[in-house]
């Protein structure tokens, strides 16, 4: 199959999003938006690196990468409308995996009714795939890391540490509780739309997804609001059977690992009560993990561990370490 076959074989016939004029066809998209602000995000995803044929379909791969995106739009409180993939395709793949690697953002852009609008197809030496997804929000709702004031509440969604976890299932064969529900959240995480949405209505919210860990995005918002961040660890929601594993690689997957997208946010403590609300209508859990303690002009993440407390550096994966 050529390039062009190629791209008839993937692209949509019909749109959902009724602000597009013009879909894959062109050389670029078009689309109009007048009321909302337009919000948009790219990552970058390499094999060898963020995926592995050993660990991942080429469903999970398509899944993965588009989720991972979707939750950069979840952060910033934006409603997703389109994406754009560009891939770089080398010997060894199959017409059919690429088929679905796109199957798998075509499953998960069908929820939020998104429109694939565009990209590019080349070949190359090692499979790249390129993810751009625009979104929309309400006029100045967008949510932004430097917004956090001394006395918010700090709090995080759903349970940390499940997708490093679910990766050591799928790379070390043993007999483990929940297993499934572990390789899921590595392979098919469920970016936070509907929630970070329902916050639309509150004045002010900081938000962060955790891709990176749970201590770097924090380090981030202390960064980038010029705050200190006390965080307890034994609030750090975990599943129910994430006992299971060595006390050290749950240390290390909850606070450092990434990947689980969850969102990391703080709120005004007035607030508190109905963040939790919109966390239950949204069948979303949220928990409280600490405090804004106080203003900082660089920035300081604490972590409370029993008795004592300890800077929480900021840690996780880096690519140009």
């Amino acid at each position: 199959m050529d390039e062009f076959s190629f791209i008839e074989s993937i692209k949509q016939h019909t749109y959902k999003q009724s602000s597009l004029i013009k879909g894959i066809g062109d050389d670029a998209a078009v689309f109009s938006s007048l009321s909302q602000d337009i919000v948009s995000a790219v990552d970058t995803f390499v094999e060898g690196v963020h995926f592995s044929k050993e660990t991942m379909s080429a469903f999970h791969v398509g899944y993965r990468a588009l989720a991972a995106n979707i939750s950069d739009l979840a952060a910033m409180g934006a409603t997703p409308a389109f994406y754009l993939v560009s891939i770089v395709i080398p010997k060894g793949w199959e017409q059919e995996e690429l088929l679905q690697i796109f199957n798998g953002m075509s499953h998960l852009a069908r929820g939020y009714n998104m429109d694939l609008i565009g990209g590019d197809t080349v070949s190359g030496k090692e499979l790249c795939i390129s993810v751009t997804v625009m979104g929309f929000t309400m006029k100045g709702k967008a949510r932004y890391r430097s917004t956090a004031e001394v006395g918010d509440v700090v709090f995080v969604t759903g349970t940390l540490g499940d997708s490093g976890a679910g990766l050591h299932i799928l790379t070390h064969s043993d007999n483990y509780k929940e297993a499934s529900y572990y390789m899921n959240r590595h392979r098919m995480p469920s970016p936070r739309i509907p929630f970070a949405i329902g916050l639309n209505h509150l004045a002010r919210v900081t938000l962060n997804d955790i891709s990176d860990g749970i201590a770097s995005e924090a380090n981030e918002i202390a960064d980038a609001s010029r705050v200190t961040l006390l965080l307890d660890e034994a609030a750090i929601p975990t599943s129910s059977s994430y006992s299971q594993f060595p006390l050290k690689l749950q240390e290390k997957w909850k606070l450092f690992g990434g990947e689980d997208f969850e969102l990391l946010g703080t709120v005004p403590a007035k607030d508190w009560d109905e963040v939790k609300q919109i966390g239950e209508l949204t069948n979303t859990n949220v928990t409280k993990i600490g405090e804004v303690s106080e203003t900082s002009p660089c920035g300081k993440v604490f972590l409370k561990q029993q008795h004592k407390s300890i800077l929480l550096e900021k840690k996780g994966y880096t690519h140009l370490k």
